[in-house]
């Protein structure tokens, strides 16, 4: 079993176990995070009927006194900055036309009307708002960054605010560890973890990208395969608000539970990383 830590809150009351190298199994102990495993089983098997052709895990059996979900044990590795920084030019370019593939064809309206026929979902959202983030992030990051903090926090709900794309079936929580890499050829083997699937933009499922490798042509070239994918345009400033709500997020839930924020740092170190990344695109501090 992966081990538990940091998760107080019932909401992160579920496990997971490989068995006899075959099997994975997901739990839960409470009664929200057995809401979100059950949600998860009747996504992947309305996914499967509906979009045969996505890299999904096999549904091998579900339970629902107690809730469990037993999927077929994908070989793989996560996408990683240090996986993708060790690709050629041609390498880098197959990861993103495959991981933009798997969201379009995902991201197809079709999708989303057959899986709301058979399942019941809720809309995604990050890991904070930003009333979250201006009220708490403060006391976790250096003085003279919060007011950048509190900058940003206006700027992504005046992006946000404005009328959203149409939705689509979104993951919701597309990080490198929810996906399933051959990185040796590279090929896509599975994307998994769908249990906070449901309705909204697509660009919300591009908010891991822009830190997911040192260079942002790694984001280009995903949303440009997307684009040819889905013949559809994302708006870019949409997914750095939805990536500043996740960076900044995340930062704070990990740092009020006492758990490690992942690749290490703190939460000034990832403020300034953001920084970068958001300045870089033309987003500006205060």
């Amino acid at each position: 079993m992966h081990p538990r830590t940091g998760r107080a809150d019932p909401r992160w009351h579920s496990g997971s176990a490989a068995i006899g190298g075959a099997l994975v199994a997901k739990f839960a102990w409470s009664q929200i995070a057995a809401r979100r495993t059950h949600q998860e089983s009747q996504v992947l098997m309305a996914l499967r009927a509906a979009a045969p052709h996505l890299q999904l895990p096999e549904v091998i059996a579900t339970g629902s006194d107690p809730v469990l979900l037993v999927t077929r044990l994908v070989p793989g590795r996560p996408l990683t900055a240090g996986g993708i920084a060790a690709l050629d030019r041609a390498g880098v370019d197959r990861v993103a036309a495959q991981l933009a593939g798997f969201l379009a064809g995902l991201h197809d309206f079709s999708v989303l009307d057959a899986v709301q026929r058979s399942a019941a979902m809720v809309v995604p959202e990050p890991q904070a708002d930003t009333n979250a983030l201006r009220e708490r992030l403060g006391r976790w990051v250096r003085p003279s960054q919060r007011d950048t903090v509190l900058h940003w926090c206006d700027w992504a709900d005046a992006v946000l605010g404005d009328p959203s794309p149409p939705q689509v079936l979104a993951h919701g929580d597309l990080h490198g560890h929810n996906q399933l890499w051959d990185m040796g050829l590279p090929a896509l083997q599975a994307v998994v973890d769908f249990d906070i699937s449901g309705p909204i933009e697509a660009e919300f499922d591009f908010r891991y990208l822009p830190s997911q490798a040192s260079e942002r042509e790694f984001l280009a070239a995903v949303v440009r395969h997307y684009r040819q994918a889905s013949g559809r345009d994302l708006d870019l400033e949409r997914v750095l608000a939805w990536h500043l709500r996740t960076v900044l997020g995340d930062a704070l839930w990990r740092s009020e539970a006492g758990v490690a924020l992942p690749g290490g740092g703190d939460p000034p170190r990832w403020v300034d990383d953001l920084a970068l990344r958001l300045n870089d695109a033309g987003v500006t501090a205060a």
